[in-house]
């Protein structure tokens, strides 16, 4: 198996920028979710340009400070959950990876004794 297969096929949309913000990876499902936005004809473009305000402000601190984001969303009767965490390269902050997962209706909370 290669060893990025399993990013490119996964059933959650991955998407992946730099320090600057430009998009350098999406997978299969990220392409799709934001095919009328280009899909991966974003790749590149920044993603700042993507979001409007306050999130663009978010995402710009979150570039600054490496601090992750975490969100549920709903759009269209659907409930999705969003993770936005920093990436980092020889221990210097290289951008972030957004995951976006669509949460099914209803979703079993288990509290586990630790």
């Amino acid at each position: 198996m290669d060893e990025r297969e399993w990013v490119t096929s996964v059933d959650m949309a991955v998407t992946v920028c730099d320090a600057t913000g430009a998009i350098t990876e999406m997978n299969e499902r990220s392409a799709h979710l934001f095919a009328k936005r280009g899909g991966r004809a974003l790749i590149g473009a920044n993603v700042l340009d993507c979001h409007p305000e306050p999130a663009r402000s978010k995402l710009a601190a979150m570039l600054q400070n490496g601090r992750p984001n975490t969100y549920t969303i709903e759009k269209r009767g659907r409930r999705k959950l969003i993770h936005q965490a920093p990436w980092y390269r020889d221990g210097v902050l290289a951008g972030f990876v957004e995951i976006s997962i669509a949460l099914p209706a209803e979703l079993p909370n288990f509290v586990r004794g630790g």
